[in-house]
């Protein structure tokens, strides 16, 4: 594991390829880690420079001394690549969680994005499953994170992917260790309170969002799973009416992690955003 201080916190990450290439930055989803993105590694660090990290508070990376938002997730991501020495524009990646994150970051410092892409990211739409809406629930939330032993840590990895053949041990495994770190139900129910509640995302901070992001575009890929379970495809059609100037694609069989499901082809839309956004 590699580790960097910021602000007094110790943030995970791992950095592969050459240092002089493109910078791709990768962020995964609520209670996930950079795990979430290893498949990528090998299919774009010959030639770009990779770095993925556990999101302040999440994974096995500690949290930042403020209240955990939209606002303060991408700071910490932004003050992480500055203690790398990463000033350069980034390739922005983001999966659920982490998509709405690289939005805000794009919001808020549209001259250090180079590229967006957003897997079945977060900000488009009201609907999420049931699961994460109860866990904004008051008083309800913590004791439902409590009981992650690993049946329950297994389920949830079934409704991540389409293809069962990706909910392994070793993710499971994960999957607890993370569920273990002091920080982890405080900064998932802060972060999952401030984006929505019970009736589901709320629409204020999306729209506001979309909006800052659309006034600066970005070249920019939206890509889906249509078996996803947690945030639903539907959202894609959303995704394209409010990011016109956007490319897309829809996936296929598969469920919420298409950069884990689909790893060449995901790789390939990429490359392809990525080299038209050098030419």
């Amino acid at each position: 594991m590699n580790w960097v201080e910021v602000r007094g916190s110790r943030i995970r990450h791992v950095i592969s390829g050459p240092d002089d290439a493109p910078p791709v930055v990768m962020l995964h989803g609520i209670g996930r880690s950079l795990e979430d993105w290893e498949p990528q590694r090998p299919l774009l660090d010959p030639d770009h420079r990779v770095i993925t990290l556990d999101l302040p508070g999440f994974g096995l990376s500690q949290r930042l001394p403020a209240p955990v938002t939209l606002h303060s997730l991408a700071d910490g991501v932004w003050a992480t690549l500055d203690e790398l020495g990463e000033t350069r524009p980034v390739h922005l990646m983001g999966n659920s969680l982490g998509g709405a994150v690289s939005l805000r970051m794009t919001a808020d410092r549209p001259d250090r994005v180079a590229t967006l892409t957003l897997a079945n990211s977060a900000g488009f739409g009201k609907e999420v499953t049931l699961a994460l809406r109860l866990l904004a629930v008051p008083f309800l939330g913590r004791p439902l994170l409590a009981r992650l032993d690993p049946r329950a840590a297994r389920r949830v990895e079934r409704s991540l992917f389409y293809d069962r053949a990706h909910v392994t041990e070793e993710r499971v495994a994960l999957a607890l260790k993370i569920a273990q770190q002091p920080d982890f139900a405080a900064v998932y129910l802060e972060i999952a309170r401030a984006l929505g509640s019970f009736r589901g995302i709320a629409a204020r901070w999306r729209s506001e969002l979309l909006s800052q992001v659309a006034q600066t575009p970005k070249p920019t890929l939206i890509v889906w799973g249509d078996r996803d379970l947690i945030l639903p495809a539907g959202h894609l059609t959303a995704a394209r009416a409010a990011l016109p100037h956007a490319r897309s694609h829809l996936f296929r069989d598969t469920g919420h992690m298409p950069q884990l499901e689909r790893p060449t082809e995901f790789a390939t839309l990429t490359r392809e955003l990525i080299a038209t956004a050098g030419s």
